[in-house]
């Protein structure tokens, strides 16, 4: 089965859909601590899983999260795009960035060309982000994004805080 996953270019990232290279990098992530904010750190087989939903998402839903591949190096540096999962109160712009990338800026540059393209191609304007309280660095990232707190939440039974990101234009 092929899907046609837009792709997304910005000056330093490329936005596209999985391929089995980026594994190594996502599995790296998913066992680490930063990956305490989004259910981990849990093993590699469990790993394989949430990366082959990733492209399930977007054959079910039309939509999904893109890889992003660092321009310069052609490396795995994350994952960002919409989520909707089974029982969500809405679709989600989520985000995750990989080591070494982190805090270079690449999820900001990411997030802002997702969510216009969601916009624009998706019907996804106005969408929220579930953070965990004690993600400092996503949640200062939702509110650079322009997002504010909306509410208390819960996501996967954890709590959560839920930003709403401001509508964007639509040609």
């Amino acid at each position: 089965m092929s899907l046609d996953i837009p792709v997304i270019e910005t000056d330093r990232l490329i936005l596209r859909g999985p391929r089995e290279s980026d594994f190594d990098a996502f599995a790296e992530f998913a066992a680490s601590d930063r990956a305490r904010f989004v259910g981990g750190p849990y093993p590699r087989h469990r790993a394989w899983g949430g990366f082959l939903a990733t492209y399930g998402h977007w054959a079910l839903r039309s939509y999904g999260m893109w890889m992003l591949e660092d321009r310069s190096s052609g490396k795995t540096a994350g994952r960002i795009g919409f989520i909707f999962n089974e029982s969500w109160d809405e679709p989600e712009l989520g985000w995750h960035v990989y080591d070494p990338f982190e805090g270079k800026g690449i999820a900001f540059e990411a997030a802002t060309v997702a969510r216009a393209f969601g916009a624009a191609h998706f019907g996804l304007n106005g969408v929220i982000s579930y953070v965990d309280p004690e993600n400092a660095r996503s949640i200062s990232l939702a509110e650079r994004l322009g997002a504010t707190y909306e509410r208390n939440g819960t996501v996967a039974g954890h709590p959560c805080h839920v930003y709403r990101h401001p509508r964007q234009e639509v040609a």
